[in-house]
């Protein structure tokens, strides 16, 4: 039965028509200002680069240099600009500069963490290089120190003390204002011993205090001379604070941490706490109250972590990927491929700061001494390990030996010390000499108390060079009795092994540097705690002339030290040095201004020196 509508009915439906439509007007009240909202952050980014822009032209001028002496540092200005960003402004007036785009990196196995003091690896000190600032940054055409957030700085006669002064206009991404108050307290979070940064601790434990002086004047005091105490403290990551002080209270969370990073630099993390390793990439954005006298060029970083190499080179060629790193056996192959050579430039070469290749002998394990704590074992390893086929067979020539932690163009290196060649018969001899016999005519050597000589080679799985290199060894070590067994790891599983001292070898590598302090890595002092000596290694006469050499400022003295040192680990052979890469990259064409320069190729130097011209962006905001 049908009902009719009764004058309360039509009451009723009155209000709800009212209701609509002012549901309606408001959406569209609402809309208006969310429109308005849109058009004034359109209109404030605009200004805001129309200012650096106007800032970075009135600033343009002639190149200053740095102002340093023995005792005394200053960052001179050229039109308002300081020497440190000077070759970032002569990039920014190339006729086809422009800002935006992104710059879009790989990394091959995905970051423990990001979070600085407790992460351990280069692919985090990278991703951190773009957000944490120091007090100097150094020249890659002069290799000069030159003031970044310090204005200048002075040294005290007996060496002991360096005195910055600070720029005042400096402000970490939040926008708190950075102090000398915030290097203080770097120094002292690094050194507390509940902050898991025992690599940090290493370093910095020359230093007895940190002070500061005013609001933008700090002062670094060493307990003894140290012969690279002004780029140690000038160079020092600085921390905000009021963002990591908190942790002090919570120094667990801290340091099981995975995202928790925040500084001054060009660029952030979206969100500065909460990025996880499985997110799979890590992606930077633009700081926006970045203070430096030359902005960057590009809108975002991303790193994305293809661990496969085939699809890392398939995402280079499909444009996705701004740079490749190619293996020695497709190289060639890659130089006559028109597709990827009409997209890209090409550099091959040795860095000057190259770092090297090594397989670390665990000497001691379970708070047991391992068969590698004999010198003689390691000797034998060394004589075992044929750099040169590797370098011919695997790398394809583009790598040369390394004999030690040193550069062989560095004047730390002894010329006379040459690489180890491989020699069967000396390694056979100097086994049979620590008691290693075949006993059982198995094939396989047995020490005195008839355990069979194998051990597990601990390798990042992702690398297919470093697992043919494995392969290889296995084959030449079987010919002398000794088994090995391939143990392929990804990344983090690698570090934790390392952490707890839990493998018998393992083959990596270590980032170099002008003058290479070796103190971090071979000094028994660094076994304790976590510290980067993971293999146990102690050689009081070793730590002696590391102790010496660090403390002696004439360069002609602390040399001739250095080689001695080297001459002890040649001797001692606590890693088999392997070898050092050459460079094999292509980038893609849309990057400009690419140099090369006593660091190194610049493609990421800081401040930012290369840029995408407008015509060729892909990448929106």
């Amino acid at each position: 039965m049908q009902k009719r509508f009764i004058t309360r009915d039509w009451l009723l439906y009155s209000i709800l028509i009212i209701l609509v439509a002012l549901l309606l007007l408001l959406m569209y009240q609402v809309d208006r200002q969310w429109t308005k909202l849109a058009q004034m952050e359109s209109s404030l980014a605009q200004q805001t680069q129309e200012m650096r822009s106007l800032r970075t032209t009135a600033a343009s001028g002639a190149l200053a240099p740095t102002a340093q002496t023995a005792n005394t540092g200053s960052t001179k200005q050229a039109g308002g600009v300081s020497t440190a960003f000077q070759r970032a402004l002569a990039a920014s007036q190339q006729p086809d500069y422009a800002q935006g785009d992104w710059s879009v990196n790989a990394l091959v196995g995905n970051l423990k963490t990001v979070t600085p003091l407790v992460s351990g690896d280069a692919d985090a000190a990278d991703v951190q290089s773009y957000v944490l600032e120091s007090l100097l940054s150094r020249n890659p055409d002069t290799l000069a120190w030159e003031g970044l957030i310090a204005k200048s700085w002075q040294v005290s006669e007996d060496g002991l003390s360096f005195t910055f002064q600070m720029r005042e206009d400096v402000s970490f991404s939040d926008g708190v204002p950075l102090t000398a108050k915030d290097l203080v307290f770097t120094f002292n979070f690094m050194m507390n011993e509940a902050i898991e940064a025992p690599g940090e601790r290493s370093v910095y434990g020359r230093i007895a205090a940190v002070e500061a002086k005013n609001d933008y004047e700090v002062v670094f005091t060493f307990k003894e001379p140290y012969f690279e105490a002004l780029p140690l403290a000038g160079g020092m990551a600085i921390l905000p604070a009021h963002f990591y002080e908190p942790y002090l209270k919570k120094p667990q969370e801290f340091n099981q941490s995975k995202g928790l990073l925040l500084g001054s630099g060009p660029y952030r993390l979206a969100n500065p706490k909460t990025w996880t390793p499985d997110q799979g990439n890590v992606e930077l954005v633009r700081n926006e109250r970045y203070w430096g006298d030359v902005q960057p060029s590009y809108n975002r970083i991303l790193w994305k972590v293809i661990q496969n190499e085939s699809a890392r080179l398939t995402t280079y060629r499909n444009g996705e990927l701004d740079a490749y790193g190619a293996r020695p056996a497709e190289y060639g192959k890659l130089k006559v491929d028109e597709q990827i050579m009409g997209k890209s430039q090409n550099f091959e070469y040795m860095p000057p700061v190259v770092g090297y290749s090594y397989i670390a002998w665990n000497q001691q394990r379970d708070g047991k001494s391992t068969r590698f704590a004999d010198k003689r074992v390691r000797q034998a390893m060394t004589y075992l390990t044929d750099v040169q086929r590797i370098i011919k067979d695997v790398h394809l020539n583009y790598a040369e030996p390394a004999v030690s932690p040193f550069n062989p163009r560095s004047k730390q290196h002894d010329p006379s010390l040459q690489p180890w060649a491989f020699n069967l018969e000396k390694a056979q001899a100097l086994l049979k000499e620590v008691g290693y016999a075949d006993k059982n005519g198995d094939g396989v050597l047995e020490d005195a108390e008839g355990k069979p000589f194998q051990f597990k080679l601990t390798y990042f799985e992702s690398n297919q060079d470093t697992t043919r290199m494995v392969l290889l060894l296995k084959d030449i070590y079987a010919r002398a009795g000794i088994k090995l067994e391939p143990f392929p790891q990804e990344w983090p599983i690698m570090q934790e092994a390392m952490e707890k001292r839990n493998f018998d070898a393992i083959t990596l590598g270590w980032t170099s540097g002008i003058e290479t302090d070796i103190f971090q890595m071979f000094h028994s002092s660094q076994i304790k705690d976590n510290g980067d000596n993971f293999i146990a290694y102690a050689n009081p006469e070793l730590d002696k002339l590391i102790d010496e050499a660090r403390r002696t400022v004439d360069e002609s003295k602390r040399l001739p030290l250095w080689q001695q040192a080297e001459r002890l680990m040649y001797e001692d052979q606590p890693y088999t040095f392997l070898m050092r890469r050459q460079s094999l990259l292509f980038v893609d064409k849309r990057i400009q201004n690419l140099q090369m320069t006593k660091l190194g190729l610049n493609r990421g130097f800081l401040p930012m020196e290369n840029y995408v011209p407008a015509h060729q962006q892909k990448y929106q905001q």
